[in-house]
Formats: structure tokens, sequence, C-alpha cells
């Protein structure tokens, strides 16, 4: 298939007047150079949702069958949000209508660590197609798992309780990890025997529950940890954190900052943004600060950043709707395609296959009816790695 976008927002810059040629799942040519087309239009790369709870909080269901948050302890690094995910959740097929194909998703915030997070593509008809990656952990500050005291577990009702907890769950942990290693290096040194040295490994892998390998796997600086926080103090904490235990991480919300020189620290600590949900309400305390305004002190600290869903908080087919807030600050077109589309694919490393349309990148794409800002804007045709979706 050849597509001719009169205009492409390719994910990094605007260009006219190019035709992009797709062969099987891959794009493989964007020229300008004339050829015959099947379809034109305005044309954008599909949607990345940065953060979302899709197909865990599922459309037309009981509140009391969603699976956001598991109750059973305050840390669970071994969920995996693939196992609570239902692919016949309506928001997926919406998402769809509307260009959104990817998400990162992410256990609810009820607990300090809820498990894991991972990459899915909408339009799997079931969880064992719809896998992209396994991305990291999530990971929750501030308000959130201080609220959940009746769940069961060791749960502080403070932040400097969860926070101890915390911090004495990874220092133990570490502690137990040295020993362990001397041990090995021990045995190591006395012998140059291969089964021994064999049986020694296998004898200090074993030497760690399951849960704890998980655990340093995040305190290992390879592995991302998504943290929710809110508000400027608990963000304070978390770069104390990052410093100390050489965590990798992405800051998750951030809607309650209101003040520059927060993100300003962010980017001085390499620590992306999945900025939002925007355009709620301020539902509890660690939002009290919270208003569209705030995506100025953002924009303004050149911090880099990505925009997320958090669906259902915000709906996932309205996620477009999010640049508004930045186009009035005079974000350009392009740029703002580039919070839904490369800004994303790259804080969540998987622009290697999606978030721009370049050769030999997936054929992830929309091409819409009208400029993708125009309000009454509707895709002529979505398509997924090379099939169409919708036309």
């Amino acid at each position: 298939m050849v597509i001719k976008a009169t205009i492409l927002y390719n994910g990094i810059e605007k260009l006219t007047d190019q035709y992009i040629t797709i062969e099987d799942d891959k794009i493989t040519k964007v020229s300008p150079k004339e050829e015959p087309f099947e379809i034109e239009g305005i044309v954008t790369p599909a949607f990345i949702d940065a953060h979302s709870h899709i197909g865990m909080f599922r459309e037309g269901e009981p509140s009391k069958e969603a699976e956001g948050n598991d109750k059973s302890d305050q840390i669970q690094p071994l969920n995996n949000p693939l196992h609570s995910i239902y692919m016949d959740d309506k928001a997926f097929q919406k998402s769809i209508d509307f260009g959104v194909l990817y998400s990162c998703v992410v256990p609810g915030s009820g607990n300090l660590i809820g498990g894991k997070s991972v990459i899915i593509r909408h339009f799997a008809s079931h969880i064992d197609q719809a896998l992209v990656k396994e991305y990291g952990y999530k990971m929750s500050l501030g308000y959130n798992p201080i609220s959940t005291t009746n769940w069961k577990g060791k749960r502080p009702n403070t932040r400097m309780g969860t926070y101890a907890m915390l911090e004495n769950r990874f220092d133990t942990l570490l502690q137990k990890e040295r020993r362990e290693r001397l041990n090995l290096e021990k045995k190591l040194y006395k012998t140059t025997d291969q089964k021994e040295i064999e049986f020694a490994k296998e004898e200090f892998d074993l030497s760690f529950t399951p849960e704890e390998k998980e655990l340093l796997k995040m305190l290992s600086g390879k592995v991302t940890i998504k943290v929710h926080a809110h508000k400027e103090d608990d963000i304070i904490y978390l770069i104390s954190l990052v410093k100390k235990y050489n965590l990798k991480v992405t800051l998750e919300h951030a809607v309650d900052v209101f003040n520059q020189e927060i993100f300003e620290k962010l980017k001085q600590n390499d620590i992306p943004i999945v900025y939002g949900p925007l355009g709620t309400g301020g539902y509890k305390t660690e939002l009290k600060h919270a208003s569209h305004k705030n995506a100025k002190a953002l924009l303004n600290s050149k911090a880099f950043f990505g925009l997320m869903s958090d669906h259902p908080v915000i709906h996932v087919q309205n996620l477009r709707d999010l640049t508004k807030y930045f186009l009035i600050l005079g974000m350009s077109e392009a740029e703002a395609i580039s919070l839904l589309t490369y800004n994303n694919a790259k804080i969540l490393e998987i622009d290697d296959k999606l978030g721009s349309i370049q050769k030999d990148k997936l054929a992830s794409l929309i091409v819409w009816s009208r400029d993708p800002f125009h309000l009454g804007a509707f895709p002529k045709m979505v398509m997924g790695e090379g099939k169409v979706l919708r036309r």
C-alpha cells in the first residue's frame, strides 16, 4: 500500500506531500517522490498511551470486579497486569476508533509497589497476542499507598512510615545480597573445579525468593520503575531515593506541581515525566494545586515528557484532546503530536519500532479526515502493524 500524506506529522517534524510505502507490517519508504497511491490525507503515527489501566478497570462491569489493585500486601513486585487484562473491554475498540493503538498498562496506585508494567497492543484478540514488551515496575508515593490501611498486609498510615518501610526492605535485601555474594566469592576462591563452581552459583541463585529477585532487578538500575507522585515534596523524596539506590525511574503524573524548579530538578537528574491526566478535578488533597496552567512550568523547564490518559480517569479515546493545553501555550502542532507518539515511545523504550513514521518502523499510523487538531477530526483509516483496523 502507498499512502499520500498531504501533511505528515511523522512524530518528530511536520512535512508536506510525502508518499509512505508499506509492505507487510513495515514502512519501507517515505519519500516526496510522487507515485500512485491508494488513500490520502493528513497522517500521524498511531498514538501511544504511556500510563493506563485499560482492560483492568473495565467498562460496563461492576467496580468490585475491577482488577487494578491487589489488596493482599503493600509490596507486590511479582504481580503482572497482563494476567488481569480482559481484551473484550469496550475501551479497546473505542481507542482504536481514535488511533490510540498501544498502552503501557500498570497496576493501580493503592500499593507501594503494585507490580510490573507491560506495553500492549490494543488490537490483539487475546492477551497472548497483546504483549509488545515487559517494561518495568510500578511504584507509588504520596497519598495513595497510605489511603489503603483497610487492605491486607502491613500498611503504615503516614508517608514517613511508608517510605521507611520501602527503604528498610531495600536495605535489608541489599545487605543479604552482599552477604551471599561474599559467600559465593569465598567458595569460588577455594576451587577451580567446574562442577563445584556451578553448584556454588546455583546455591547463590536459590538463596533469593522470586519476590527478592524482582526487587533486585528494580535495584539494579537497569529496569525502569514508573513512580506515581503528584506533590512536589514527594518528588523531592523520589529524587533522593534515585540518588541513594541508583534507580532508573520515570515520574508519573506530577499534575500538582506548580513550581518550575521541580521540573528543572527532574531534568537535571535525567528523570523523564509521563504527565497527566490533565483536565481532572482536584478530588484528593494531593491534587489541590492541580491546574492546566501548571503545564506552563513543565514546558518552560525543558524537561523531557510525554502524556498519559490514566484510563479510566481520562478515557483513552480522548488522549489527543490533552494536547490542547500545550498548543494554548505555544507548542507547535508537530511537537504536540510528538507527545503522544515519539516522546512516549522514547520513554517506553520502543522508539526503535514505534512512535514515528520512518523507514523500517512498524506501519502503525492514522490517516485523518482533516487536521487532527480540528475538533471534528476523525480517522479515515487506522492501521496497526500493516493491518487496516478501521476504514
